[in-house]
């Protein structure tokens, strides 16, 4: 962003620099009349082209940043979708943890249950039929 104002304030510091350098040309030049405004004429068209060529290599160079901005942003919603897809891959690998975990403490709870039970019938000697 500063380049691209250095370059709009070195473009108007040029132009101004070019107005007042044509003045004093005017000014001091020991040349006739139609000769000086012939001499203007081509300062000015000069003057044009030059403009031009710097305006192209502005819009130029603001095709370029325009280019790299874009790339810039596809690399960062790349990189989003990476850790997205890595997060949402973590979560799952969480979830069926806590999957076998719960259906593991179920496993022991059940294997108590059965072994109380167990442990009521041989205590007192009924059967559960």
């Amino acid at each position: 962003m500063s380049d691209n104002d250095e370059s709009v304030s070195g473009l108007g510091w040029f132009l101004a620099g070019l107005g007042i350098g044509a003045l004093v040309g005017v000014l001091y030049a020991p040349k006739a009349g139609k000769e000086t405004r012939e001499d203007l004429v081509a300062s000015a068209l000069d003057a044009k082209d030059r403009a031009a060529v710097l305006a192209q290599q502005a819009q130029d160079r603001a095709a370029v940043l325009a280019q790299q901005g874009k790339e810039q942003v596809n690399e960062y919603v790349d990189r989003g979708k990476e850790y997205y897809d890595k997060g949402r891959t973590q979560w799952a690998q969480y979830v069926e943890k806590g999957k076998g975990l719960v259906q593991e403490q179920a496993d022991k709870v059940s294997s108590a249950i059965d072994a109380g039970k167990q442990a009521y019938v041989s205590t007192t000697g009924e059967s559960n039929s």
